[in-house]
């Protein structure tokens, strides 16, 4: 492979860096960056659906009110784009779950294969001290919301990281969803790119932050 190709590899495709623009921009609430970025996305080949399906992930990270009003200024950028002549494509709808397996074991079977490690023993922290919190994490964010294969699990972690980072004071999460970005394949290059992407949205002090706790995690990583 040449260097070239390596670089290309290594970095962020235009997509990935829309969808972390968009997570970033919906958890801050600043709409009118957001419509902007809604329009970059949409030119750099991101599909209706795509974007919507963004904003609903976000929902779980940053609440109902941040991400209902950037579905709301979504649907505006495309009112805009029609009266112009623009027509995007919609994009493919989520797959139909097609089991009758229980939902906290197929939320499980999700969260082990983000995490590359398997769920054993008792509950630990928060999941011991709340255990219905753990449940609805298990039903609802791994099975309702990742099965859904509109995104992938790459594209669902980086606007996962992006909002978290985007919220901050969530170092802990943070970081275990750095390493479940590079288990799902994203590089340590595409991270560094991804800190960058996120620079001029959230400012200097969360950016800083949270370059500080992907320095932690890719140190960690080069010892294992």
């Amino acid at each position: 492979m040449s260097a070239q190709e390596n670089i290309m590899v290594s970095s962020l495709n235009a997509k990935q860096r829309s969808l972390i623009a968009i997570a970033a921009q919906t958890a801050n609430g600043d709409l009118e960056g957001l419509k902007e970025n809604m329009t970059l996305g949409l030119t750099s080949g991101l599909t209706i659906n795509e974007i919507k399906e963004a904003i609903v992930h976000c929902y779980a990270y940053c609440g109902f009110p941040r991400s209902i009003r950037a579905l709301q200024t979504f649907m505006s950028v495309l009112d805009e784009r029609k009266a112009k002549g623009l027509n995007d494509p919609l994009g493919l709808e989520a797959s139909p779950v097609s089991t009758n397996d229980n939902k906290y074991d197929r939320g499980k079977i999700v969260l082990e294969k983000l995490t590359g490690i398997q769920e054993t023993g008792p509950k630990k922290g928060y999941a011991a001290f709340s255990p219905i919190i753990e449940v609805f994490l298990k039903e609802h964010l791994f099975a309702d919301i990742f099965e859904r294969d509109v995104l992938t699990f790459k594209d669902r972690e980086l606007l996962t990281v992006s909002v978290i980072a985007s919220i901050g004071e969530a170092e802990p999460m943070l970081s275990s969803h750095l390493n479940i970005c590079m288990n799902v394949g994203l590089t340590p290059a595409q991270l560094q790119e991804f800190v960058r992407v996120i620079k001029p949205i959230v400012g200097k002090k969360k950016s800083k932050a949270t370059q500080k706790v992907l320095n932690v995690v890719l140190d960690s990583k080069k010892k294992e």
